[in-house]
């Protein structure tokens, strides 16, 4: 009997089983992900509802809202790029409403070839947009520059206390400037490369299959060409 054939053999079906099964549970990781973002899709198209006094960072996260107010004079640059206007900056300004209470409103992009628009308090208004989070700062961001107005992240927090306002970002759906344009929340942010992962785990079971299949038939070649009693 070839024990070292039995052993080559079993442990490659074990290695084989490994990749198949991270490749068939990302593809279970793919379907949550694709109903996630259809959800989400939802709930950012859906009608717009009042802003609630204490929105929730979890169960609020994308709601859409619409708030009456003004914008004062004071607003950020946050440096930003995207597909369509290359780089640019997103330009955050404190939103006063009628009661008194302050937010945050991202009011969209402006390329760097338009220069950084004058922030001046504007005439009342009703905007519609949708709550959100977002989660840009990591360690590899830069520090802020506070004092030349240049931001590196959409920290709502940090913007909040800059501003003197609720930690609560508005993402704006309609132009609020003609030289701002909005960037609206969408599902494109969210990250899905469970099919990229589906693919690579799958791509690697069958190389190794393969690979697995030509040793064996190497080995077993090399028995037969030394005779039966090659392993005594």
């Amino acid at each position: 009997m070839n024990w070292k054939f039995i052993i080559a053999a079993f442990l490659s079906m074990i290695v084989l089983a490994i990749f198949v099964s991270l490749g068939t549970w990302q593809l279970s990781r793919l379907e949550e992900k694709v109903a996630l973002i259809a959800k989400i899709e939802a709930k950012i198209g859906a009608d717009p509802v009042d802003l609630p006094k204490s929105p929730d960072a979890e169960q609020d996260k994308y709601l859409p809202v619409f708030v009456s107010g003004s914008f004062d004079e004071n607003g950020v640059f946050i440096l930003a790029s995207t597909r369509d206007f290359g780089a640019g900056h997103r330009v955050v300004s404190a939103f006063v409403m009628p009661e008194g209470r302050r937010i945050l409103v991202d009011r969209g992009f402006v390329p760097v070839q338009s220069g950084r628009p004058d922030l001046e308090a504007s005439v009342p208004m009703t905007l519609t947009g949708n709550v959100h989070w977002p989660d840009e700062r990591d360690s590899y961001t830069p520090e802020d520059d506070i004092a030349g107005n240049i931001w590196f992240a959409r920290d709502v927090d940090k913007l909040a206390r800059h501003l003197n306002t609720e930690p609560i970002l508005i993402v704006a759906r309609d132009q609020t400037d003609p030289a701002i344009k909005p960037m609206p929340v969408t599902s494109s942010g969210i990250p899905n490369r469970h099919l990229e992962y589906v693919g690579t785990w799958f791509l690697l079971a069958i190389t190794w299959s393969v690979m697995t299949g030509f040793a064996l038939w190497r080995m077993k070649r090399r028995r037969s060409q030394s005779g039966p009693h090659a392993d005594a």
